[in-house]
């Protein structure tokens, strides 16, 4: 009975989402599966191959099927006629199934499989169009960069020659002065007059040409900027939170210069929302700049999509800001009955008294301990702030008998490790099937595919070292049951199962963890792909950034690009684990310790204690800027400013509760959050509540040596984990 109301509520779904639909569409959906003369595969099969490195022709050849997908006429309202939870099944099931699959299928839900993946692959187009724009303009900004800094190579050296010719000249002059000489006679002998003419006018062309930023090099980047433009602007409608965003007006500008027929810029073309050092290169009048202009246009845009002050229709990670977020009802609702989930008090005034005594009662504790010297391992002096390096509690003797135990260890065929460890904990069970959740029935199939992932092996070279599974059956199994929420449940699996052994509570009990990255080489060429990082460079690769308990238990894994913030993803792994333990305390190293992290970590009721290399170049702040600490008073670099917070109280509460709630990765908005402008209330308002809480963490800190023991443990916990046996 139950299998046969499940069969009658699916079929209900697929009546609901292809009910209505034009006989035109239907027609385009079924041609979607076939292959029609000229072509060598399916429309379909198209779609899904879609270019990733940003160049101009792969952006073109997005924008191309993205207008394909657009003119079958699957509009976004199909996405509401039934529950969202089913509609995520089925979207799930788009990204796998073949053309093959899909015409087995009887036909309603062959249509309405097409009619999700017409609607899936709209948004994803409409994303990598706007990322590979991105991407594009980081290139041209790069190289440009580059070009502006040998730029700076090359008048150094020019300044560096001439100053020598001068110098040379003006050690003659003042020998020809000390001996009675003409000097005239002296600058003619030593250098000559032509050629001092020649070097004052070099060095006044390298003064005149020297500037303090690359924006010159960018506009001389404009046809690459230019080919960009039309397809952007004439495939996608931008929108603004703000009435009359000057912003838009300019894309509207541009717009019409590319239009068939053109239109001519504005006498006054939009300006408001350009830095001052843009405007003035842009110009005026008989003075304007129309490559500067648009090039100046287009690197806003860039900002702005990222930060969300502008968003794109029918995008999903390019949306506005407040989609992210509860809604305004539903927040209201929540913090009525007590459940926004958080660990402070709604109340601005409640939550201020009792953040103001305690940090002004920390700064008089430490102060007076600094001034009478009796600090522990610490000391603040004139020269700043010094603390006492931690003492290693390890030493070889513990290290050799480490050696020596590991040595003991049976060696184990990896595929004999995998099972005996699934026999203990029935970790396969978790990679259920997509559509069904059943388990594999293959078991050892599935290790073989985790196997392949696990190694980088591949597929198709695992099939051939086995000689057990072909490589379609490993593929059947790793896309019906191997993704990224079953590499989750797994994890947990193994992790309440390391906590569950009674041996580990000898290393913690279970309350702190830390996180960092590690950064693993892939093939392919990173410049290609424009993954580009300081540390790293253009080598290409990914880090996975990993959560790890006091119990060496590695609860939260995560892939991000090898040039993404990890401050970003500290709360992903503290709130979206399938664990059961609940953390309260959790390290990082200094990549991890900024201000906005310490505030979310304040409001969602994690104790954030990072390592910070920096500590002593980092500044305090206090409630009260007229008071005085004498110790302290080097340190302090301002004032919280409560005002600034109480104002946006509410609306910090309401993206503190949905970043609990889980309505969107944290690391989403917190990217979204670091590339807001400076002004923006909402990012000053968590910067001023992070101040608060680093200032209170570096006076715990500086006070407290089992503290820092602490962390420093828990973060070599976290290194040794990463390192290789």
């Amino acid at each position: 009975m139950g299998l046969a109301a499940l069969a009658r509520a699916r079929k209900q779904t697929h009546k609901n989402l292809i009910e209505g639909i034009e006989q035109r569409t239907i027609s385009e959906l079924e041609a979607l599966i076939a292959v029609s003369d000229g072509r060598d595969r399916t429309p379909l099969a198209w779609l899904r191959d879609w270019p990733e490195a940003p160049a101009q022709k792969n952006l073109v050849g997005i924008v191309e099927r993205l207008q394909f997908v657009r003119s079958l006429g699957v509009g976004p309202d199909r996405e509401q006629r039934i529950h969202r939870a089913r509609y995520r099944a089925i979207a799930k099931e788009t990204a796998i199934l073949s053309a093959q699959h899909l015409s087995r299928f009887d036909t309603p839900r062959r249509l309405a499989t097409l009619v999700v993946f017409a609607r899936e692959m709209e948004a994803i187009l409409t994303d990598a169009a706007v990322v590979m724009f991105d991407k594009m303009l980081g290139g041209v900004f790069r190289r440009a960069d580059r070009v502006y800094r040998e730029n700076l190579v090359h008048r150094a050296k020019a300044l560096d020659a001439s100053a020598r010719a001068l110098l040379h000249m003006a050690k003659a002059m003042l020998a020809a002065k000390a001996s009675g000489e003409d000097q005239v006679v002296t600058v003619e002998r030593s250098l000559g007059w032509e050629r001092l003419k020649a070097l004052v006018a070099e060095i006044e062309v390298v003064v005149t040409n020297t500037r303090d930023d690359n924006l010159i090099e960018i506009v001389e980047r404009y046809p690459a900027v230019r080919r960009m433009i039309p397809v952007l602007l004439n495939t996608f409608v931008f929108r603004s939170w703000k009435p009359n965003d000057s912003l838009l007006d300019a894309l509207d500008s541009l717009r019409g210069l590319y239009a068939a027929p053109p239109t001519r810029l504005p006498q006054r073309p939009p300006t408001a929302f350009l830095k001052s050092t843009w405007r003035k290169l842009v110009g005026k009048g008989s003075t304007f700049d129309r490559r500067a202009y648009e090039v100046a246009v287009m690197m806003p845009l860039r900002d702005s999509l990222r930060s969300g002050d502008i968003w794109v229709e029918g995008s999903r990670a390019f949306r506005a800001f407040g989609d992210f977020l509860l809604p305004p009802e539903a927040f209201v609702a929540r913090r009525q009955e007590g459940e926004l989930g958080l660990a402070v008090t709604d109340r601005f005034d409640d939550w201020r008294t009792e953040r103001t005594a305690l940090l002004e009662s920390r700064l008089n504790e430490i102060d007076t301990l600094a001034s009478a010297g009796k600090l522990v391992e610490a000391a603040i002096t004139a020269e700043g702030l010094s603390i006492s390096p931690i003492r290693k509690d390890e030493n070889d003797e513990i290290n050799d008998v480490a050696r020596k135990l590991y040595g003991m260890l049976p060696r184990l065929r990896i595929t004999e490790l995998l099972a005996e460890v699934n026999s203990w904990t029935g970790f396969a069970e978790r990679f259920g099937h997509l559509r069904t959740g059943a388990p594999a029935d293959e078991s050892i199939g599935l290790m073989t595919a985790l196997l392949a992932d696990a190694t980088n092996l591949g597929l198709a070279r695992m099939a051939a070292s086995s000689k057990i599974f072909s490589h379609t059956k490993l593929l059947w199994i790793a896309e019906w049951h191997v993704r990224d929420e079953t590499y989750q449940a797994a994890l947990a699996c193994l992790t309440e199962a390391i906590h569950a052994q009674p041996f580990t509570r000898v290393w913690g009990d279970g309350g702190t963890s830390s996180s960092d990255g590690q950064f693993f080489k892939a093939g392919g060429h990173g410049e290609a792909r424009a993954d580009y990082n300081a540390k790293y460079g253009s080598e290409p690769g990914v880090k996975f950034y990993t959560h790890i308990s006091d119990r060496y238990a590695p609860f939260h894994t995560k892939v991000i690009a090898a040039n993404a913030s990890e401050a970003a993803h500290i709360l992903d792994g503290l709130l979206h684990h399938e664990c059961s333990q609940e953390i309260r305390e959790h390290y990082t190293d200094t990549a991890g310790a900024v201000d906005h992290v310490f505030g979310l970590c304040h409001l969602t009721g994690f104790r954030f204690a990072p390592r910070i290399r920096d500590l002593a170049d980092r500044r305090l702040y206090v409630a009260d800027a007229r008071a005085n600490y004498a110790s302290l008073d080097p340190m302090i670099g301002g004032a919280i400013d409560f005002r600034l917070i109480g104002e946006n109280w509410n609306e910090t509460l309401r993206f503190a509760a949905s970043i609990k709630a889980g309505t969107v990765a944290p690391s989403i908005l917190m990217r979204r959050l670091a590339a807001y402008p400076k002004q923006n209330a909402l990012a000053k308002t968590l910067r001023e509540i992070g101040r608060l809480e680093r200032t209170l963490f570096t006076l715990d800190w500086i006070s407290d040596p089992s503290l820092r023991r602490r962390t420093n443990a828990g973060l070599n916990k976290g290194g040794g984990a990463q390192r290789p046996r």
